[in-house]
């Protein structure tokens, strides 16, 4: 209250002292802030520009949604307003920034745009420099109504760079004019395509053409701060450029420009450098300028001291390669890879595979290529680059023989990696008849060459060696009872693997019972698999991050390549589905989940989703657990790609820009405790449904929005905020939705979620959207709790009691005596014991009636042990619950969870 008094003083300093104190202390649910709010608007009808601009910073610093309703329409007004000191447009620009990146809605388009946009003419550089923050932001959304801002821009360019560093004395910074200015005129510009104005864009051109003549100047100062203000203009300046890939001249000089800085003694200009020429490496300009480079590039990659500058140059070099020097390049990562971070492996693998099979014109070098990488690089190889080579090996008569022998060859080394044996074993059942007319390679030594590996191997290989064994005996009769003699082992027939002992078992009677046709039938060689996208070149995109498409993609195709397997392909959705036995090995990579189709009733917009039928099924599915825990990738940290990057358009809201969770949201969670699948939230406008699965520490969410009026909601932004320090425990990767919903249909959101360490409070969920041109929102509670990361354990009667007695600190044990809400059915119970997460002990407690339970919460840090009892008293209508783990919060967040449930 003392604060607020202040802001009614005619003194500065105390005026100033309570703005500063409102700024930092007070959050936007204080009862005050409708006092402060006056305060503010009488400082802002003032026209004392000090007294003004202490108010702006105000509603800058707090930022509230309250403080946007209340000023929004003020702002633009004293913005644009003849009358007003520079200093207060400063600060009024950067107010509705402030605001309009908190709440874009709250900001009123219209009669004040075109003004807003003349600021760039205006004759103070703050204000200016104010103002191309402002218009870059606005721009992004409404690009039209903003048009005319790029001739003033190129003006007030063209003015900056053509002047001597006398003309802009204030703004001079280490003999470089205006540099912040300067970069913010040019990452306006590059919102836009190339003006349309002659004129406007000779002008353009030739401050480009300045910038880069300048960079050949020698420098007017040593000091590092003169260096970095010119290279910021330069590397701005080159980014424009690129976006505009329209001027060859202008491409190749910027790629000469960046080649110089290859060599620099500055790591951040090399690193940056390697970065622009990844995009130049695209453009049919200046890709051939670019390739003049390959020499010190690839010099790079070997010697550069700092790993983040080798990944830059290897990305250049997939960015550069083509027909003419792809053996060069591919080479030269191969041989890189043996000395390479272990951090970037994978990727280089990825890179080394997908130009292997783009630039292949002689498929036995792509052949003996994939089979270097696995030999160099076994553990990085995923399935998805072994698969690919099936696919292509398969498809391609032509290499087949070469294949076969190829892979035969490296079999025989003594330290073969369990991916080679795999392509092996399938190449060999595949074509093995193509090599075994000699006798090095007869079907007796293939068969005991590949059996030497059987036993080193994991269960997945060796299933794949007994289908390689079984198209033996189809391929080569001769090996028939050495094979069948294998299977009937007791090793196969009792094997402890329910897998290998249904191989085992179905070939044996297989071989046994079929005649020579059948089995020829049953066994013949596998069909061409379908082309469509390559696997490996969609799971490099997925490790770069949404950002990289541009350098990953096919945009830039070689003007000699054919489309061979690895060109642009047709999509699944155009290819005919093939025959079940095309997937044997799981070739055909997953499609993503299909949104569900706009039910024909607004009504129930969920039951489709939650029915049981199989069509209900989205493909989270019965997926094996590797597959579904190495899909979960956790969010990928920011790549130092954004060093350049433009800022992201809108920060997401934090804990305090969104309103509390609804009254209803703790009773919502509640359900969700002990189930995955359901309707979360409905009213009369929308119904949010969750479909959700999680294994160890990660999880997989849907969330499914369904708009049940006949209006379209516009600006749909639902967002997952982390209160307090959930930020550390819990990552929660998600996937932006469509900004508007139609009448009667319904949007899906995909959350990945990855258990860091232990947490009690849930993520929030905060929906906001506009419906009839009025502001809706909503904030709930996700229905992501920490029993959903628990692991059933299964244990004997002793082991339980000896460690719950280990378990006996005051501290482990958490207890809770209530009175049922719910009618008390063992059969409720024990399906809610089990949706909690923990495995049911059966003949552990010594009364029949109690319910025992045990599991492990498992997080990316450590794992949890937990034990639960349950003792129901049906006769009080009570229950006893206890718990204990191995962390004393955690007992008690449990008990408290489980008890609301009965």
């Amino acid at each position: 209250m003392e604060a607020v008094n202040l802001l009614s003083s005619n003194k500065y300093t105390e005026k100033q002292i309570g703005y500063l104190f409102i700024s930092v202390l007070v959050n936007s649910n204080s009862e005050l802030i409708r006092l402060i709010n006056n305060a503010i608007k009488n400082d802002l009808a003032s026209r004392n520009p000090t007294f003004m601009c202490l108010a702006l910073h105000c509603i800058a610093n707090v930022g509230s949604r309250e403080m946007g309703e209340a000023f929004a329409a003020d702002i633009p007004r004293i913005l644009v307003a003849g009358d007003s000191m520079d200093s207060v447009k400063q600060s009024a620009a950067l107010c509705l920034l402030r605001l309009y990146k908190a709440s874009p809605d709250l900001v009123p388009m219209g009669e004040w745009t075109a003004r807003v946009v003349h600021l760039l003419n205006d004759q103070h550089m703050g204000v200016v420099t104010a103002a191309v923050s402002l218009i870059t932001c606005l721009c992004k959304k409404n690009p039209d109504d903003f048009k005319t801002c790029i001739s003033l821009a190129v003006s007030r360019l063209s003015r900056i760079v053509s002047s001597a560093s006398t003309d802009l004395q204030d703004y001079t910074y280490y003999f470089v004019p205006a540099p912040w200015l300067s970069v913010k005129l040019l990452r306006l510009l590059q919102c836009y395509p190339p003006p349309e104005d002659a004129a406007v864009k000779g002008r353009l051109v030739e401050c480009l053409e300045t910038v880069l003549n300048k960079a050949q100047e020698p420098p007017k100062s040593k000091k590092v701060q003169h260096s970095n203000a010119k290279n910021a203009i330069l590397f701005e300046t080159i980014s424009l450029i690129i976006h505009y890939d329209s001027e060859p001249n202008l491409l190749v000089r910027a790629c000469n420009q960046l080649g110089q800085f290859l060599q620099h003694r500055e790591t951040n200009l090399r690193y940056l450098a390697l970065e622009s020429m990844c995009t130049l490496a695209s453009s049919e300009f200046s890709h051939e300028a670019v390739k003049t480079h390959i020499d010190t590039v690839i010099n790079a990659l070997k010697t550069e001291r700092d790993v983040s500058v080798r990944q830059r140059a290897a990305d250049l070099l997939y960015a550069m390669c083509d027909r003419s020097n792809a053996k060069q390049i591919v080479s030269e990562m191969l041989r890189y890879l043996e000395t390479a971070d272990y951090a970037i492996r994978e990727e280089i693998v990825l890179k080394v595979a997908i130009l292997a099979e783009k630039y292949a014109v002689d498929y036995s070098w792509y052949v003996d290529t994939i089979l270097n990488l696995i030999r160099i690089a076994g553990d990085y190889v995923s399935e998805e680059v072994w698969y690919r080579v099936l696919q292509i090996v398969t498809n391609r008569d032509d290499v087949q023989g070469y294949a076969a022998k190829t892979v035969f060859e490296a079999l025989q080394a003594p330290a073969c990696h369990e991916n080679m044996v795999k392509v092996g074993g399938y190449i060999l059942g595949e074509f093995g008849n193509l090599i075994a007319g000699d006798p090095r390679s007869s079907p007796p030594v293939q068969f005991s060459l590949l059996h030497s590996k059987f036993h080193l191997c994991s269960v997945a290989t060796r299933a794949l060696l007994l289908s390689t064994y079984i198209k033996f005996i189809n391929l080569f009769p001769e090996t028939k009872a050495t094979i069948q003699g294998v299977l009937r082992a007791g090793s196969q027939l009792r094997n402890a693997d329910v897998e290998l002992q249904q191989r085992a078992v179905e070939y044996l009677t297989l071989s046994s019972v079929a005649s020579t046709d059948v089995l020829a039938t049953v066994l013949e060689e596998m069909p061409p698999f379908p082309e469509r996208e390559s696997s490996i070149l969609a799971k490099l995109k997925r490790k770069k991050g949404p950002g990289a498409g541009s350098a990953l993609d096919d945009g830039r195709r070689d003007p000699s390549s054919n489309d061979i397997n690895g060109g642009v392909e047709p999509t699944p959705s155009t290819v005919s589905t093939p025959s079940p036995s095309a997937d044997l090995l799981g070739l055909r990579a997953a499609p993503p989940p299909a949104a569900p189709p706009a039910p024909a009733s607004a009504g129930n917009l969920l039951v489709d989703v939650f029915s049981d039928g199989p069509a209900a099924q989205p493909s989270l599915g019965p997926t094996p657990e590797e597959a579904f825990l190495s899909e979960l990738e956790p969010p990928a940290p920011e790549s130092p790609m954004a060093l350049l990057a433009d800022p992201a358009p809108a920060a997401d809201p934090g804990p305090e820009d969104i309103g509390p969770p609804i009254p209803e949201a703790e009773e919502l969670l509640n359900k969700f405790v002990c189930k995955n699948n359901g309707v979360l939230f409905e009213n009369q406008l929308l119904q949010i449904g969750v479909k959700s699965e999680f294994r160890q520490n990660l999880g997989r969410m849907y969330l499914f929005y369904g708009n049940k009026t006949s209006v379209q909601f516009q600006n749909f932004s639902p967002t997952v905020v982390h209160p307090g320090d959930l930020q550390t425990q819990l990552a929660v990767q998600t996937k932006r939705v469509a900004a508007q919903v139609d009448g009667g249909a319904q949007v899906q959101q995909v959350l990945n979620i990855e258990c860091l360490r232990d947490f009690l409070m849930p993520p929030l969920l905060s929906v906001r959207f506009r419906y009839g041109g009025a502001p809706q929102s909503l904030t709930l509670k996700l229905p992501v709790t920490i029993n959903k990361f628990f692991q059933p354990t299964e244990m004997a009667a002793q082991d339980f009691f000896q460690r719950w007695k280990q378990l006996s600190l005051p501290l482990q044990e958490a207890q809770k005596i209530f009175k049922a809400n719910h009618p008390m059915d063992a059969e409720v119970t024990k399906a809610k014991l089990l949706g909690f997460g923990s495995a049911l002990l059966d003949n552990v407690d010594p009364n029949p009636e109690n319910f025992v339970g045990a599991g492990i919460i498992q997080t990316k840090a450590l794992q949890v042990g937990c034990l639960l009892r349950l003792e129901p008293n049906a006769q009080a209508q009570m229950y006893r619950l206890t718990l204990r783990t191995s962390k004393e919060p955690i007992s008690r967040h449990l008990c408290e969870l489980l008890a609301q449930q009965f």
